[in-house]
């Protein structure tokens, strides 16, 4: 009885050795995709106009850099506004705006405001708030989801931020934005035809009721594969940590359990 149980013992061994080294073999014709082929998609939900939102922008885009499945991530610019009900003036910067709507003086704004400059040169931001102009995003945000449609997403959130806080142009102007988009290669005729009319304002809408729901209070905010949230421009370790966090549980299977045989011979 013993011998018997040695001899089914030693047969299940062999035909999992068999079944795994079949496997490990490429199957004529076929090609075996690496779990990595996977994609993982990092939404983003930001405004034009907020500070903490570039320079959150390249503290991710540094810690993306550092991540061995770089080429695997997905990101999608979502839109939030921060004061929607805001009156563009290209007379007033945003310094003078920033000291009326909080009752400080232009001195201590500027105090204030200059810890915030100092964060964006830690990232390599130049950043003049006696250029920023005081502009509603909405149409922005508009131009940023045609560009998304167009796979230049990144590209024209790139441009709308260095136009907002470096160079201090209107990002409400329609001929700025049509200008801003042209540089990243979109059509001229079709960004005019978009500015004019009311097209991707549902998307925009969409993106705010979306944040709404899952609590944005704040942005930058970052949603990893709809699971890791992450608030606020935070250190570039902080985000390669949960990308790596979010990437290895997107690579983890879920295994349902159910009777089965091991190398030990046993099965149950």
């Amino acid at each position: 009885m013993k011998s018997n149980k040695l001899n089914t013992s030693i047969i299940f061994t062999l035909l999992n050795i068999v079944s795994l080294f079949s496997l490990a073999q490429p199957q004529s014709g076929k090609k075996i995709e690496p779990k990595s082929s996977k994609k993982m998609k990092v939404e983003i939900w930001s405004d034009v106009m907020c500070p903490f939102c570039y320079i959150g922008k390249r503290k991710f885009e540094a810690a993306l850099a550092k991540f061995e499945y770089k080429n695997h991530v997905e990101v999608i610019w979502k839109s939030f506004q921060l004061q929607p009900d805001m009156v563009t003036n290209p007379t007033k910067n945003t310094l003078e705006h920033l000291a009326e709507s909080k009752g400080w003086t232009l001195a201590y704004t500027k105090q204030v405001t200059s810890q915030v400059v100092q964060m964006a040169k830690e990232v390599g931001l130049n950043y003049d708030f006696d250029k920023a102009v005081v502009a509603n995003s909405f149409d922005a945000h508009r131009l940023s989801h045609f560009a998304k449609s167009k796979g230049k997403g990144d590209a024209i959130e790139e441009q709308l931020f260095k136009a907002y806080f470096i160079d201090g142009k209107n990002t409400a102007d329609h001929a700025t934005l049509t200008q801003l988009a042209v540089s990243i290669g979109l059509n001229e005729t079709e960004v005019k035809q978009i500015l004019t009319s009311d097209s991707f304002a549902i998307e925009v809408r969409q993106d705010i009721y979306e944040s709404q729901q899952i609590g944005v209070t704040g942005v930058p905010y970052f949603v990893l594969n709809n699971k890791y949230a992450i608030s606020g421009a935070q250190s570039s370790e902080t985000f390669l940590g949960a990308l790596q966090k979010a990437w290895s549980e997107t690579e983890k299977p879920t295994i349902i359990e159910g009777p089965a045989c091991t190398p030990d011979g046993s099965c149950d």
